[in-house]
């Protein structure tokens, strides 16, 4: 499990300095999880030693938003005044979302289909 902390903490560490060395509006975690995928897909990195660690974070889910609800009771004055944008992005973003799951899964379900149908 240490191994797996130290390697889920290690692609952090990368994703937070690329952010800040190049300057990029993503946090670094993001880019630290883009990056730990893909040293998984290239087998750099093996699912095994990262599975026990994952999933103790995972677990423990719920403790990771304590600061994120401290940050809404701290600024709930600014958000109280811009509560219409806040939402109209939140409601635009689900659409966008929900409408670009849907295209990728008929997309990938179309392949699957043409894939299949070359077997025979």
């Amino acid at each position: 499990m240490i191994r797996g902390f130290a390697v889920l903490l290690t692609f952090q560490l990368f994703g937070e300095m690329a952010v800040r060395g190049f300057d990029w509006p993503v946090p670094g975690n993001v880019v630290g999880m883009a990056l730990l995928l893909i040293a998984l897909m290239l087998g750099l990195i093996r699912l095994e030693w990262v599975t026990e660690a994952s999933e103790l974070v995972l677990s423990h889910m719920a403790l990771l938003f304590v600061p994120v609800g401290v940050g809404v009771m701290l600024y709930f004055d600014l958000l109280a005044r811009e509560w219409l944008p806040i939402v109209a992005a939140t409601v635009l973003s689900t659409f966008v979302v929900i409408a670009m799951t849907g295209h990728v899964t008929q997309g990938l379900a179309k392949e699957k289909g043409r894939g299949e149908g070359q077997d025979d």
